[in-house]
């Protein structure tokens, strides 16, 4: 089969591969739509997890079922499919625990694209397809589809571990399609208040669309200043750092209320440590609380997520601002997110014709 791959850092390409097997619990899918995300060029030109050799991109789609294990019970070959970016190993201790997309090690859930071949390619492999796969709901668009795999359930999670309260004021720090979808969850959860930190105007318009009700811009002074600014000293209740490096968490903590939360969804791709400031931390006893996660996957999840957007009460079709037809495109969406001209949000392939 044929597939976009990472050669090395720093290096893309096509690669002719073996065909995924298929094992007793496992589907083997056909990709119908991907997406490119930013956590791909953090893995191909920053090297953040590594240099990888020849492994096929994509952790974000929708597909058909073209082949299903002896196991599997709940899906069959045809079966248009929502697939999750995170794969967990569902009779894992971890998942027993209450954290499945840590199955098998840190971060060990996430395996397309990371130590696993990914989506763009003719034909990818999904483990525990029962716990993993959902169906596509009738009438989703594809575009839709790819949203649910890793941009909808990376931001609502970065809410659910800032533990967004009825009535708080919370800043999101980055309105990429990740932010987008914090903006989104923090006003779905009954936020008072939500400041966002973005200026490229589609993202500003499309964070108005989903709940912002205030912007800073980085060009106007540090975070920290102006959210103290627009809350008359006080600070906020929650952060969602969705965006950023690893100094963000500086201006994090000094915009957070003692007794607050901070849920970090942002992938650091590059640096060493992350700076916290020791007074503004309150000295290391200020109760403001630091959470960062990798957004759970499985079956359950992309169920409910679907049925958000397939019941009206979630409108994503506003990530998904450059689609395109045909796997030719693929190298050219991937360049668009490296560039991140102002226009874009999230560039989506459909693949509507052979590789």
């Amino acid at each position: 089969m044929k597939g976009f791959a990472m050669l090395k850092i720093g290096e893309v390409g096509w690669i002719e591969k073996e065909r995924p097997v298929c094992g007793p619990m496992d589907a083997i899918c056909r990709p119908l739509a991907i997406a490119i995300c930013t956590s791909d060029v953090h893995t191909v030109w920053e090297g953040a997890v590594g240099d990888r050799h020849n492994m096929i991109l994509g952790h974000e789609g929708c597909a058909e079922v073209v082949e299903v294990g002896s196991m599997v019970k709940d899906f069959k070959p045809g079966d248009k499919v929502l697939v999750p970016a995170i794969t967990p190993d569902w009779n894992s201790l971890e998942a027993q625990a209450g954290y499945s997309m840590h199955s098998g090690g840190m971060l060990a859930g996430w395996k397309f694209s990371n130590f696993k071949d990914g989506l763009d390619s003719e034909f990818f492999h999904v483990n525990d397809a029962d716990g993993n796969l959902a169906h596509m709901p009738e009438g989703m668009s594809l575009e839709d589809a790819c949203m649910l795999s890793d941009m909808v359930p990376t931001g609502f999670h970065g809410v659910e571990l800032a533990d967004i309260q009825f009535g708080d004021t919370v800043l999101v720090i980055g309105i990429g399609p990740v932010g987008l979808m914090s903006v989104a969850g923090a006003h779905m959860r009954g936020a008072s208040r939500i400041i966002a930190v973005g200026t490229r105007p589609k993202c500003v318009e499309a964070a108005k669309f989903y709940g912002a009700d205030e912007f800073i811009s980085y060009k106007n002074g540090t975070i920290e200043d102006q959210v103290l600014a627009m809350t008359d000293g006080q600070g906020v209740d929650r952060v969602i750092v969705a965006g950023g490096g690893v100094q963000t968490f500086e201006s994090a903590v000094k915009s957070l209320k003692p007794g607050g939360k901070i849920g970090n969804v942002n992938y650091l791709g590059s640096g060493d440590f992350v700076t916290i400031p020791r007074v503004e931390w309150g000295v290391g006893m200020g109760h403001k609380q630091i959470a960062g996660g990798l957004m759970p996957g499985g079956r359950l999840r992309m169920e409910k997520l679907g049925a958000l957007v397939s019941s009206g009460k979630l409108d994503v079709s506003k990530l998904s601002t450059h689609v395109f037809h045909g796997w030719e495109h693929i190298p050219e969406a991937l360049q668009l997110m490296k560039d991140k001209p102002a226009e874009l949000i999230k560039p989506v392939v459909i693949l509507d014709n052979q590789p």
